[in-house]
């Protein structure tokens, strides 16, 4: 059996993984809410792991040489791409231990006069509201059980075909309904209810499934908080299920339909990182890195730059422009001490996560300007590296000597792609600043007639 160097880079968070043969082959592919513990318990001689031996894991595990994974934000994302992947390649194993199942929909039958709302598998081109797909079957169903007794999506439970309000049933298709005589049905079967208000009914149940009910939410806190005061825990924690049920029913779904180019890319920045974190020989994977260039002219306009990759990727929603304030005349060293100094301290003033890298554009001088302004107890944990444009050196903290690393190494190509956008974003906004500052030169020529 391999080594499997590569349990300690999965991330504790929810994603899909992708067991590869010796030749790259996907040997079975599955999705977990923590990454690492998932796939590190294939390895641990556990006694469930004992006896699945005996059967998958007897197979599977000794074919196993790599593992990819493509972190996700949320189960239920990861659940969505597990079932797009699985049905692409068809892996071995998948094929295997298939039960035929799929994750469950809550279809709204909106064709029917009289709608019905009801669990299934399979999503159709049937004119129905599908709503879905939920990861935790139980927390659904019995939330569904609830509201149903409550009245809040009371909708015909029966399969009996109503295509019309002037349509009853013969008395033996209704005679044996117990949600008849116990009313817990609106009857439709018997005219208790018109087509308008069940209508009104229905759209009130879309309302629910849509997740408008952050108001009932409010409403839940605060009977369970009262429960738990008079101390009936038995009773708050009914209410904390179904609040919890409830809010995992209204989690988005960030998930987009995936080319094979797209899988390849994220499966890729997956690789980089956990090449970067061996060849930097850092404590975990740097899923967050955050990169700083200088940019000016001449001294001129100075302006820095900050990017932000998240799991190998850019996040261009935490780029960051600095003016640089307190440097004059040319020095990028100080200026780089000044505008790590101040990203840094305002995440710590904040409460935000520390990124688990940065990376600056240069060699030792550059290196010893982050260094100084992480010179405090909570920022000196970060790692910090330089990387050196001619000769694609890494310089580290500690290293008496550059690191070169392969031209083709991930990490590499991860670290080039990092500095090389913090330079084009520096480059950028320093022009967008010189080009603003020469339009208000001309505007004030114009108004006072004299060049500034």
């Amino acid at each position: 059996m391999a080594t499997f160097s590569f349990l300690p880079h999965l991330p504790h968070s929810p994603g899909v993984y992708l067991m590869r043969d010796n030749k790259g082959n996907i040997l079975y592919i599955g999705k977990a809410k923590d990454l690492k513990k998932r796939v590190a318990s294939y390895f641990l001689d556990t006694q469930q792991n004992k006896w699945e031996r005996g059967g998958k894991l007897l197979a599977l595990v000794p074919l196993i040489r790599h593992v990819d994974y493509v972190a996700t934000a949320s189960e239920r994302e990861a659940l969505v791409l597990e079932q797009k992947l699985i049905r692409r390649y068809l892996p071995m194993f998948n094929s295997m231990w298939r039960d035929d199942k799929s994750y469950p929909y809550l279809a709204l039958t909106v064709k029917e006069d009289f709608p019905r709302l009801i669990f299934t598998r399979k999503k159709k081109n049937d004119g129905a509201l599908y709503y879905g797909p939920y990861p935790s079957v139980k927390s659904v169903r019995d939330l569904m059980k609830w509201a149903w007794r409550k009245k809040i999506v009371p909708l015909r439970p029966c399969d009996i075909d109503m295509k019309r309000e002037d349509r009853l049933p013969t008395y033996k298709e209704v005679r044996s309904c117990l949600h008849l005589h116990t009313r817990a049905c609106p009857a439709p079967c018997v005219g208790r209810i018109s087509l308008k208000d069940y209508k009104k009914m229905v759209d009130r149940v879309k309302w629910f499934l849509e997740g408008r009910h952050d108001k009932m939410i409010a409403q839940w806190e605060k009977v369970m908080k009262r429960l738990s005061r008079r101390q009936e825990f038995e009773e708050a924690a009914k209410v904390r299920d179904r609040i919890d049920a409830l809010k995992h029913m209204q989690e988005p779904v960030t998930f987009r339909e995936m080319t094979e180019p797209m899988l390849e890319t994220r499966l890729q920045a997956s690789r980089a990182v956990q090449d970067l974190m061996k060849a930097l020989h850092l404590p975990h994977p740097p899923e967050r890195i955050e990169a700083f260039d200088i940019s000016h002219v001449q001294g001129l306009e100075k302006v820095a730059s900050l990017v932000s990759f998240y799991r190998g990727r850019p996040d261009k929603s935490q780029y960051r422009k600095f003016i640089i304030r307190t440097v004059g005349g040319i020095d990028d060293v100080k200026s780089m001490e000044e505008v790590i100094r101040r990203r840094t301290q305002r995440l710590l003033k904040e409460g935000k996560p520390l990124p688990d890298l940065i990376l600056v554009d240069g060699g030792r001088g550059q290196l010893s300007a982050a260094l100084k302004a992480l010179d405090l107890k909570d920022l000196k944990k970060i790692p910090v590296a330089a990387l050196a444009k001619e000769e694609e050196e890494i310089f580290l903290p500690d290293h008496s000597h550059s690191i070169q690393l392969p031209p083709d190494s991930p990490a590499l190509l991860l670290l080039r792609h990092v500095r090389d956008e913090a330079h084009r974003f520096a480059v950028t906004f320093h022009r967008k600043r010189r080009s603003k500052l020469a339009f208000m030169k001309v505007i004030e020529k114009n108004i006072t007639g004299r060049t500034p």
